[in-house]
Protein backbone atom coordinates (compact mmCIF):
# COMPACT_ATOMS: atom_id res chain seq x y z
CA UNK A 1 0.00 0.00 0.00
CA UNK A 2 1.44 3.44 -1.24
CA UNK A 3 1.97 5.92 1.34
CA UNK A 4 2.05 9.71 1.93
CA UNK A 5 5.22 11.55 3.61
CA UNK A 6 5.77 14.93 4.62
CA UNK A 7 9.34 16.44 5.09
CA UNK A 8 10.77 19.72 6.36
CA UNK A 9 11.86 21.51 9.82
CA UNK A 10 10.09 20.03 13.14
CA UNK A 11 8.01 22.87 13.45
CA UNK A 12 6.68 22.94 10.32
CA UNK A 13 5.85 19.30 9.72
CA UNK A 14 4.83 17.78 12.70
CA UNK A 15 0.99 18.98 12.70
CA UNK A 16 0.88 16.39 9.69
CA UNK A 17 1.31 13.32 11.86
CA UNK A 18 -2.73 14.72 13.92
CA UNK A 19 -3.98 13.94 9.67
CA UNK A 20 -2.04 10.38 9.44
CA UNK A 21 0.58 10.85 7.05
CA UNK A 22 4.17 10.01 7.66
CA UNK A 23 6.42 12.71 9.15
CA UNK A 24 10.00 13.03 8.42
CA UNK A 25 11.46 16.09 10.47
CA UNK A 26 14.65 17.20 9.02
CA UNK A 27 17.53 19.15 9.76
CA UNK A 28 19.59 20.36 6.89
CA UNK A 29 19.39 19.34 3.22
CA UNK A 30 22.22 16.55 3.37
CA UNK A 31 19.75 14.68 5.91
CA UNK A 32 17.00 15.51 3.59
CA UNK A 33 18.69 14.46 0.97
CA UNK A 34 19.60 10.92 3.00
CA UNK A 35 15.73 10.63 3.67
CA UNK A 36 14.39 11.97 0.12
CA UNK A 37 16.37 8.63 -1.62
CA UNK A 38 15.18 6.41 0.99
CA UNK A 39 11.38 7.64 0.75
CA UNK A 40 11.65 6.89 -3.18
CA UNK A 41 12.93 3.61 -2.93
CA UNK A 42 9.91 2.92 -0.65
CA UNK A 43 6.38 2.65 -1.23
CA UNK A 44 5.65 6.31 -0.26
CA UNK A 45 3.67 7.92 -3.33
CA UNK A 46 3.32 11.68 -2.02
CA UNK A 47 6.52 13.23 -0.54
CA UNK A 48 4.86 16.90 0.36
CA UNK A 49 8.43 18.72 1.17
CA UNK A 50 8.62 22.45 2.95
CA UNK A 51 9.83 25.12 -0.12
CA UNK A 52 12.84 26.08 2.36
CA UNK A 53 14.05 22.40 2.33
CA UNK A 54 13.50 22.00 -1.29
CA UNK A 55 15.75 25.26 -2.21
CA UNK A 56 18.84 23.14 -1.17
CA UNK A 57 17.20 19.97 -3.53
CA UNK A 58 16.93 21.20 -6.64
CA UNK A 59 18.95 18.24 -8.30
CA UNK A 60 17.51 15.92 -6.14
CA UNK A 61 13.83 16.86 -7.01
CA UNK A 62 14.64 17.14 -10.67
CA UNK A 63 16.07 13.63 -10.67
CA UNK A 64 12.07 12.61 -9.71
CA UNK A 65 10.11 14.84 -11.58
CA UNK A 66 8.99 12.47 -14.60
CA UNK A 67 8.81 9.76 -12.36
CA UNK A 68 5.17 8.03 -11.60
CA UNK A 69 6.07 7.89 -7.71
CA UNK A 70 7.25 9.76 -5.76
CA UNK A 71 5.12 12.89 -6.29
CA UNK A 72 6.98 15.77 -4.41
CA UNK A 73 4.71 18.23 -3.37
CA UNK A 74 6.36 21.74 -2.15
CA UNK A 75 4.68 23.26 0.37
CA UNK A 76 4.66 26.57 2.31
CA UNK A 77 6.97 26.20 5.91
CA UNK A 78 6.56 28.04 8.80
CA UNK A 79 8.30 30.96 7.57
CA UNK A 80 5.73 31.57 4.78
CA UNK A 81 5.80 30.62 0.82
CA UNK A 82 8.61 31.13 -1.15
CA UNK A 83 6.99 30.61 -4.41
CA UNK A 84 8.44 27.33 -5.44
CA UNK A 85 5.53 25.34 -5.40
CA UNK A 86 3.62 27.87 -7.06
CA UNK A 87 6.50 28.26 -9.87
CA UNK A 88 6.32 24.34 -9.97
CA UNK A 89 2.89 24.10 -10.75
CA UNK A 90 2.65 26.81 -13.53
CA UNK A 91 6.20 24.87 -14.86
CA UNK A 92 4.09 21.73 -14.73
CA UNK A 93 0.86 22.55 -16.23
CA UNK A 94 3.09 25.00 -19.30
CA UNK A 95 4.06 21.17 -19.82
CA UNK A 96 1.14 19.22 -20.02
CA UNK A 97 -0.96 22.19 -21.98
CA UNK A 98 1.99 23.53 -24.27
CA UNK A 99 1.03 27.30 -22.62
CA UNK A 100 0.77 29.35 -19.63
CA UNK A 101 -3.06 29.33 -18.85
CA UNK A 102 -2.53 30.09 -15.09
Amino acid sequence: MYRIAVMGDEQSVLGFAALGLEVHPVSGAEEARTVLHRLAKEEVAIIYMTEQLASGLSAEIARYRDALTPAIILIPGKEGSLGLGMQNVKTTVERAVGADII
